[in-house]
């Protein structure tokens, strides 16, 4: 099995929806059971992947068919054979947050980068060092730093003790070439906070909207036609993992490199998570390069 992580980079708000809760926020958006953390399934990506390679095969049958051998066949086939290419939900690594200074940050954690380091370690890659954030409720910033007032980094009502950090700098060069090409407004944005305020801001620094649904005679609010729904902010930064064999499709023959090079082989602009009428979703999928696939 070989693999390859990539990025996703929300440009419009990102709701990967997970149906009604019972709470306050009546569409929430999709998280990891055990710890919060926000996600977007590997089922919609890898949907929209299949829908923009079978668009490119057109109507050539052999090109068809190296879609269905990484993607799996039609669901009136379903048995015939796997997929070659597996989907990873892909997993936030980095939440934008209004700040006193610099407008916003990148915010993340320990637990976010080292899982993220996790992701890339597979490919072959050594991923850099989590910095050391030390006990309580602290900060860290790149050198140069657009956020840093006074030594404290403010998010949203949070005031932070901080201070630079070179460790963070490396995962800075890492993901500002993927985040921010061209101009660089990642590195001197990318903060570091500890993991229990980062899971207060994955649960207060989401986009939440008022929706309703006009009756169309009385152009009013329907009855019971009024909720909010939850949705990642635009650059929003979240990371996944695609993992693919040999295909198992009878006379189309694939290698691992081979189905990863069809599943994405570039970047591209796709819409993921619903309300795409409404602007919702719009996103670079981006594959990370460098390391040597990893091999099982």
């Amino acid at each position: 099995m070989r693999s390859r992580p990539f990025l996703v980079h929300a440009l419009s708000p990102l709701h990967a929806g997970t149906g009604h809760a019972a709470e306050l926020v009546d569409l929430p958006t999709a998280r990891m059971r055990s710890t919060g953390i926000p996600i977007l399934p590997g089922s919609s990506i890898k949907g929209v992947l299949r829908d923009a390679r079978r668009e490119e095969a057109g109507e050539d049958e052999a090109r068809q068919a190296r879609v269905e051998a990484v993607f799996g066949p039609p669901p009136e086939d379903s048995s015939a054979h796997a997929g070659a290419l597996v989907v990873g939900d892909a997993r936030l690594v980095a939440l934008p947050v209004r700040t006193f200074r610099g407008t916003f940050a990148w915010a993340t954690s320990p637990l976010l980068l080292a899982l993220a380091a996790r992701d890339l370690e597979e490919e072959g890659r050594s991923a850099p060092a989590v910095p050391a954030l030390g006990p309580g409720r602290r900060a860290l910033v790149t050198d140069g730093s657009l956020c840093l007032h006074q030594d404290h980094l403010y998010l949203e009502d949070l005031d932070l003790p901080a201070r630079t950090s070179p460790e963070l700098g490396e995962w800075a060069r890492l993901l500002a070439p993927l985040a921010s090409p061209g101009a660089d407004i990642f590195s001197p944005r990318l903060a570091l906070v500890d993991d229990e305020t980062m899971s207060f801001l994955c649960e207060t620094a989401t986009q939440v909207d008022a929706r309703v649904r006009l009756d169309p005679a009385t152009r009013t609010v329907a009855p019971r036609a009024l909720w909010l729904e939850e949705s990642l902010p635009p650059e929003t930064l979240l990371i996944g993992l695609l993992n693919a064999e040999r295909s198992r499709r009878q006379g189309t023959e694939m290698t691992p490199e081979e189905v990863l090079d069809l599943g994405l082989p570039r970047e591209e602009v796709v819409q993921l998570g619903g309300k795409a009428t409404t602007g919702h979703g719009r996103c670079r999928l981006i594959p990370i390069p460098g390391g040597s696939d990893g091999q099982a």
